[in-house]
């Protein structure tokens, strides 16, 4: 193959003729292992345009430090999340819940049923560090004014609000609505302690939950109406059961709504208890495979032999971990699920078929992937195409670039499969 290549790689006369060239170069090879090329192809036309185009205006070392600069400011994008609502409504419950936390975990937020909140109080998220939620003081006080309210907690640092009442709503939230729209943020009613009503009228004959929430909803906005808040929408929370009811009503509604640059952040750090969220983690998680696989590519055209699988290995075990902090699959995540679900945590990694919760490593990605040949293949082929001036770097590249993204696909599927899995596991629910 290697020979082939030098052959035809002597007498371009243009790019075009050089880009087709390293195009037939790839399939060729991954005919050679019996793949066919749409196998590798996760990404879509406009990431290869980008790369394209960072390829086309940088040098190697300053493409390779853009992609990795993107990838670091993804991480450190901010997400600002304003709770607030009367005392004993719930919020601090939320706020936990939120995280991923029980109110009397490592911290949390202090609950009661008394206002404990006297001053805007932060709290991060336990894996992503960016994620704030901030436990806003009460606004049942009979002298409440909004306007002052938002001075007072800093209005402008929080991306959206959400409006939490236990019973019905009242004026102070409309209010607080009010100058929150008139302001230019969003905010979001939710009422909470849903699971309470639902264990009260499960006493009644002829109970009917959706009845029940349906009846709940319409209650609260017909109230929201009545006090000057058009066309309301309310979602039923229960801090305690938070994967149940318009858990993902509400998720969707903040996603639609959020920035682009903030929806992928609001979706890694909500908790993985829903099959809904489930399914959206996995689809923000393999918007970064192109990124990703194109450090690989870049590497792959230096010439230093074992340079490229060392780099590649660690770039997937990287991004690998990073897919079972976001699914909830990490030892902490497991652990604080086992303790609400009353499973042990062997139960639940008797679940998992990736071998990659035995724990991440060179041995345990090429198990999963079923591709030490193929490294170590890829490896050798690497190293000899990127002597070839110009077009040794695109296949290489190329190469490499496709391979990873095949690879990380398919470990984002076998993880994704086993989150779902636990999770159906945890809540004993049937789909």
């Amino acid at each position: 193959m290697a020979e082939v290549i030098k052959m035809q790689a002597v007498n371009f006369t243009s790019v075009e003729e050089i880009q087709r060239f390293s195009l037939w170069a790839i399939k060729s090879l991954a005919s050679r292992r019996k793949m066919s090329f749409e196998d590798y192809c996760v990404i879509t036309q406009e990431d290869l345009e980008d790369i394209k185009d960072s390829i086309s205006t940088q040098d190697l070392p300053s493409a390779i430090n853009t992609i990795k600069e993107y990838l670091k400011q993804q991480d450190l994008v901010e997400l600002n999340v304003g709770v607030t609502g009367e005392s004993g409504s719930g919020k601090s419950t939320f706020v936990n819940a939120f995280r991923g936390l029980g109110d009397e975990e490592e911290g949390s937020a202090k609950t009661g049923p008394v206002e404990t909140t006297m001053e805007p109080e932060v709290y991060l998220h336990p894996k992503y560090k960016n994620v704030k939620v901030w436990d806003l003081p009460g606004i049942g006080t009979p002298k409440f004014k909004a306007d002052e309210y938002l001075e007072q907690v800093e209005f402008k640092r929080y991306d959206f609000f959400i409006i939490i009442a236990s019973e019905r709503f009242r004026e102070c939230h409309t209010q607080l609505a009010k100058e929150i729209m008139r302001m230019g943020k969003k905010f979001y009613f939710v009422r909470s302690k849903i699971d309470f009503c639902i264990t009260a009228e499960k006493r009644k004959k002829n109970f009917d939950e959706k009845k029940t929430l349906d009846i709940i909803r319409e209650d609260s906005e017909n109230g929201l109406r009545k006090i000057g808040i058009e066309d309301p929408v309310v979602f039923l929370i229960s801090g305690w059961e938070l994967g149940k009811y318009d858990l993902n009503a509400l998720e969707e509604r903040m996603e639609k709504e959020l920035p682009q640059h903030k929806r992928r952040v609001l979706m890694l750090a909500l908790p993985n208890i829903t099959l809904e969220i489930n399914e959206k983690k996995k689809k923000a998680l393999e918007e970064n495979i192109g990124k990703v696989a194109f450090l690989s590519a870049c590497v792959a055209a230096i010439p230093l032999p074992g340079l490229s699988i060392t780099a590649d290995l660690a770039i997937i075990a990287d991004e690998l971990r990073k897919y079972y902090s976001a699914f909830g699959l990490d030892d902490p995540s497991l652990q604080r699920l086992c303790e609400r679900s009353g499973k042990t945590v062997e139960e639940l990694k008797s679940l998992m078929k990736s071998p990659l919760h035995q724990g991440i490593n060179p041995s345990s990605i090429l198990t999963l992937l079923g591709a030490a040949s193929l490294l170590i293949s890829e490896d050798a082929i690497e190293l000899l195409v990127s002597f070839i001036p110009i077009v040794g770097s695109l296949v290489a590249g190329g190469l490499s670039y496709l391979t990873v993204s095949r690879m990380l696909k398919r470990a984002l599927n076998d993880i994704a499969d086993d989150a779902r899995n636990v999770l159906i596991a945890s809540l004993e629910t049937e789909v």
